[in-house]
């Protein structure tokens, strides 16, 4: 059996030993749709588990880090935050040829667009971007310490480190002269927040990085992909989660392709509601969130800039790939809007 990224026999003869209670493997199959860790569904004579595994070219460093997404899961388990079940971890490079990890297969769909939600109204769609937020805040509500990740993250100066971070991932992606970047990163250092709460974040978390069912009402059955999850500033969650609003100054096509049309549906909250609803929920103020959208904007930037180089490159599995390099300068011209507009003062 030949699956891209995955050696078959290693992966079969790892189960059999680490986990025979799940039953043996019988087949599987890549989920397209991913950007950038790569998720298959693997059969097995006992049921359906889901199989995580870092890309196969150009990963960064500090990123793509499976133990990390493991351990959140793990920790989440028993909360009220939805996750799916942990099966097992492999640090063994050699049974697949990288780290991975197996979890429990969660009944769901990722919502992207308005193909992921045929048949729902604008009411159902409406409580669905509420459930959101509402999640968002459960997250961001996990006494960490209680849950064992004490020491997932250093809270401390992480606005600080997460830009000098991310300009570190921009200078080893970068495959071309982007002129509005440098400049961006130099009006948010400039605005960086004296002060910060802390937070379990879980770092990407938008509508296709949950899995919905939908009922009479529409649920959230798990929330998946934890590979930037940390310790730090939950507004910046909030921040990035807003970076994945459809946005009338951007590009339509440039822009979508990195953060899909989900909130374009009939009834879908737009930022100012679903962020005045987080606040409600959560108790937070979002007075001064024209700097974290900014700076959720600038994280896809650089996010997008390494898919497309590893696009460039032939490192990449999957489909619409292709215009995600169009993306970067369209977000980082939303931020610079967002930061001159400054919108948000007096909201919180």
């Amino acid at each position: 059996m030949s699956i891209p990224g995955i050696d078959w026999p290693g992966l079969a003869g790892w189960m059999a030993t680490a986990v025979p209670s799940v039953g043996r493997p019988l087949s599987a199959a890549l989920i397209a749709g991913g950007r950038s860790n790569l998720t298959y569904v693997v059969e097995t004579a006992e049921g359906r588990l889901v199989l995580r595994r870092p890309p196969l070219g150009h990963v960064l460093p500090t990123a793509h880090d499976m133990r990390r997404e493991w351990t959140v899961i793990s920790a989440l388990a028993a909360t009220d935050v939805p996750v799916p079940g942990p099966v097992a971890f492999c640090a063994d490079e050699d049974v697949i040829g990288a780290p991975f990890y197996l979890m429990r297969h969660v009944d769901g769909v990722a919502v992207r667009g308005p193909a992921q939600a045929d048949g729902t109204t604008p009411p159902q769609v409406r409580r669905l971007s509420e459930r959101l937020a509402e999640v968002l805040a459960a997250i961001h509500a996990i006494d960490h310490r209680a849950a064992g990740l004490a020491g997932f993250g250093r809270p401390e100066g992480y606005l600080a480190r997460q830009l000098d971070r991310w300009n570190q991932q921009w200078e080893r992606s970068n495959t071309r002269d982007v002129p509005e970047y440098h400049g961006l990163a130099a009006r948010l250092r400039e605005r960086l927040p004296a002060r910060s709460a802390t937070a379990l974040l879980h770092g990407d978390f938008r509508l296709d990085n949950t899995l919905v069912t939908f009922g009479a009402e529409p649920e959230i059955a798990a929330v998946v992909d934890w590979e930037m999850s940390t310790l730090g500033d939950p507004l910046a969650d909030l921040g990035l989660t807003l970076g994945y609003w459809h946005d009338p100054g951007d590009p339509d096509s440039a822009v979508a392709s990195i953060t899909g049309t989900a909130t374009r549906l009939p009834g879908f909250l737009g930022p100012r509601e679903f962020a005045e609803h987080y606040a409600r929920v959560s108790g937070a103020d979002i007075d001064d969130l024209a700097f974290y959208t900014a700076l959720g904007a600038f994280k896809l930037a650089v996010i997008a800039e390494g898919i497309h180089a590893r696009f460039r490159q032939g490192k990449t599995v999957g489909e619409g790939f292709e215009a995600i390099g169009d993306a970067v300068p369209a977000l980082l011209a939303r931020a610079h809007r967002g930061l001159d507009a400054d919108t948000w003062k007096g909201r919180g």
